[in-house]
């Protein structure tokens, strides 16, 4: 239960796309916006947000579509700054291309912190406003997860605007994974907040915001993702080498595609499940491990927890689960500050795995 991705049945109109495509040969290499096409509809019906196709690259995954925007947007010796506890492998692609991790932690209630991450862009960009602009010698970028993992935050319009104008003084580019943005539950929780896309907030102009179905619709094992660019960045965008593009794969476009075309009601069921899975855990743990806090999120079908007070102080929280409950969680330390202490749990399995694997959380904590 420590890996994002769902223990759930494919969803037949995936199976159907995948299935027709291969009935009639349909497996050659993938060209033109079949991906952003499908993404357009969506986002208009999900978030009020019309995305611009023409400005979309279609890319292998998400991690991919990063890492060949960061080669574009700064050099190695280079900064990206990163809002933990967050994604481990933000850390490990940035520094694979010889670029600096500068951290800008979230608060305890795993908010944005506009002081933390001004301080932040200053050292990324080594100086005052407007240091990291082009010429300066000192690129940045902020690689911002959101909705947010593992914690299930979801940043406000107020929250992504004081980002971006910040971002714009110094001269720091933004670039969003936004993997987990179908996977908001605002619209079936009381006073929960709603996905903004990055790119709809006033400031993006020059922000690049990255895309997948692979979360929602449980496609991880057909990867795809497409990268949108607000109208400034469009020229930083075409200048991803058009061989980043030669391994995406076709079916998985196919695939996502359809999530995004036919997906709306399972889509739909599958969060209200979620929520349901969500309320049963927090149930149980308060009845098994009460010394376990649960951060409250808004996004994603992560859970995030904090173990700070349910295990002696010198005892690994995550092996310490594995040996005694045989139950294996995200260890909150691969999520960088802020994650000592912490363990993920996956809730997209079957209500009756979750009990099983809560209740054996009662057996260490």
């Amino acid at each position: 239960m420590f890996v994002a991705e769902m223990d759930v049945p494919q969803a037949p109109f995936v199976v159907d796309a995948v299935t027709r495509a291969l009935e009639v040969g349909d497996t050659g290499y993938d060209r033109g916006t079949t991906y952003a096409d499908a993404l357009v509809p969506f986002a208009q019906r999900r978030w009020d947000w019309t995305p611009d196709a023409s400005t979309s690259r279609t890319l292998p995954d998400v991690m991919v579509a990063v890492t060949e925007i960061l080669r574009v947007l700064t050099a190695p010796g280079d900064a990206v700054v990163v809002t933990p506890p967050v994604y481990p492998p933000f850390y490990g692609y940035t520094r694979n291309e010889g670029r600096r991790v500068v951290e800008a932690p979230l608060t305890d209630a795993g908010r944005l912190d506009p002081t933390t991450l001004e301080a932040a862009f200053r050292e990324a960009t080594g100086g005052g406003p407007a240091s990291g602009r082009p010429g300066s010698g000192r690129r940045a970028v902020l690689l911002l997860c959101s909705p947010h993992n593992p914690t299930g935050t979801v940043h406000t319009r107020d929250e992504l605007e004081t980002v971006l104008d910040l971002a714009g003084r110094y001269g720091v580019r933004v670039v969003a994974d936004e993997i987990h943005a179908p996977f908001t539950v605002a619209d079936l929780t009381d006073g929960g907040t709603p996905f903004t896309p990055l790119l709809s907030v006033p400031g993006s102009e020059s922000a690049i915001a990255v895309h997948s179905a692979s979360k929602a619709f449980n496609l991880a094992g057909l990867r795809a993702a497409t990268a949108l660019a607000g109208p400034d960045a469009v020229a930083d965008l075409r200048r991803v080498p058009e061989e980043a593009g030669h391994a995406v794969n076709h079916l998985a476009v196919l695939a996502h595609a359809a999530a995004y075309t036919e997906g709306d009601a399972w889509l739909d069921a599958l969060r209200a499940g979620i929520v349901r899975n969500r309320e049963l855990a927090t149930r149980l743990l308060a009845e098994h491990a009460p010394a376990v806090r649960v951060h409250p999120a808004e996004g994603t079908y992560l859970m995030w927890l904090d173990v700070r007070d349910a295990v002696p102080a010198g005892v690994d929280p995550h092996r310490h689960v594995l040996r005694t409950a045989k139950v294996a969680l995200g260890d909150g330390r691969d999520f960088g500050a802020g994650g000592d202490g912490f363990l993920r749990l996956n809730l997209a399995t079957s209500v009756d795995i979750l009990t099983e694997a809560v209740e054996r959380l009662g057996r260490a904590f």
